[in-house]
């Protein structure tokens, strides 16, 4: 996985280059080989470059006319010999060269529409003083903006005359297409929205008042979890030998001994790997950092990845991509582990989310004589009752507890 960088710049800075780009081409190389990208693509990125700084050249263009309006009459006069992945390489050498200062930075978007700006006030109202997680106001834009562009269209925004019966409208039509848990969510996000109107003045009476909850009873499931022999066939069978393997192992080893949230290792960086201590710190929901003690054959499974398989990049987050460019995984690949894992495996559950590892954690502590409250530390549950749930699964003590059926056998 490691590239040497030298050589890699070698093999690919051998283009011709004339023109304004020609100064910064050797640059440019050595950014793509921090990114992780293999010699040979790195010549093809700089032989595009090169041919851009050429055709700038001859049209007598400085560099700081380089924007995306050129860069798209650059690609029209080359359409005939543009190769697949030629457009993500300009646009990737705007960004690079911007990042150094030399072109003019991308002009600031105009928020030009009254609804472009409400969503940005709320954005900000939700991230500024509400002080909710990025992907929990992330999560609460869509639905807002659609509910607003269905109920206006393109007409004005006249929020002083919503009415109840508007919201409950939209609401009707989410719930038919969506899960009971995400039309919960609609209906939070909306009551929020309304809160910040009225917070603004922009409407007068309390309308998330008059919007009913989804009927979602507390503890009215079992959760879904794996027993701890289909556990351990889940995490054997990643094939080590591999890179992809070594990776998909630790992750799938986080959430099985420690019961972490997919969105947890995620987000855990280098600087969260306390080694002597035997720690790692936990960015968990409500922006909480909590410290959990590293399990051996959990820090075993870190160890090698970091050492034989994670290469060195400027990005400290500790999962990372396999391929160029070398960023940080994005928010669907821990449950992609974990449903290409089950499918190696053979197993088929209802629930494949990364979820199903905390759950069968949790399950298995409670079969083996874990209390409730032991359970809920290592979850990191604010509330106790977020962890009874589990205690439905315990079926011997349920019933000692359970009362006689009336109608029993005599």
């Amino acid at each position: 996985m490691k590239i040497d960088r030298k050589s890699a710049v070698a093999i690919s800075i051998k283009p011709v280059c004339a023109g304004p780009i020609a100064t910064y081409i050797d640059r440019f190389a050595e950014f793509l080989a921090g990114e992780g990208y293999v010699p040979a693509t790195i010549k093809t990125k700089c032989l595009l470059t090169a041919d851009l700084s050429r055709w700038l050249k001859q049209r007598r263009l400085s560099l700081a006319k380089l924007d995306e309006a050129t860069l798209a009459q650059f690609d029209a006069d080359h359409r005939r010999s543009m190769r697949r992945g030629d457009a993500s390489t300009g646009h990737q050498l705007l960004a690079f060269l911007r990042g150094l200062g030399v072109i003019p930075a991308l002009p600031q978007t105009i928020d030009r529409t009254a609804l472009d700006r409400l969503i940005r006030d709320y954005e900000r109202f939700l991230s500024s003083e509400r002080g909710l997680a990025h992907t929990t106001v992330m999560g609460y834009l869509p639905i807002v903006r659609r509910f607003l562009t269905e109920h206006f269209g393109g007409q004005a925004l006249r929020l002083q005359d919503l009415q109840p019966r508007d919201l409950h409208r939209f609401i009707l039509r989410q719930v038919r297409r969506v899960s009971r848990t995400h039309a919960g969510t609609t209906v939070t996000a909306l009551r929020s929205f309304l809160r910040f109107l009225r917070q603004r003045g922009a409407i007068k009476t309390d309308l998330a008042g008059a919007l009913f909850g989804v009927a979602r009873w507390r503890l009215s499931h079992l959760p879904k979890s794996l027993p701890p022999e289909q556990v351990e066939r889940l995490l054997r069978c990643c094939d080590r030998r591999t890179p992809c393997g070594q990776r998909d192992y630790a992750i799938l080893m986080l959430l099985a001994r420690l019961g972490l949230r997919g969105g947890e290792v995620l987000a855990m960086t280098l600087d969260d790997l306390d080694w002597e201590r035997g720690e790692i710190i936990v960015r968990g929901k409500g922006q909480r950092w909590e410290r959990l003690p590293l399990p051996k054959d959990v820090g075993e499974a870190l160890v090698r990845y970091l050492r034989h398989v994670r290469p060195a990049c400027s990005t400290r987050t500790v999962f990372i991509r396999m391929n160029a460019p070398w960023h940080g995984l994005c928010l669907s690949a821990i449950c992609c582990v974990v449903r290409r894992a089950l499918k190696r495996t053979g197993l088929n559950p209802d629930f494949k989310g990364a979820h199903l590892l905390r759950h069968s954690l949790a399950t298995t502590m409670l079969r083996r004589g874990a209390s409730l409250t032991e359970i809920g530390q290592l979850l990191r549950h604010r509330q106790p009752t977020t962890t009874q749930i589990y205690a439905k699964v315990d079926i011997k003590a349920l019933r000692h507890i359970a009362l006689p059926w009336m109608g029993g056998a005599s």
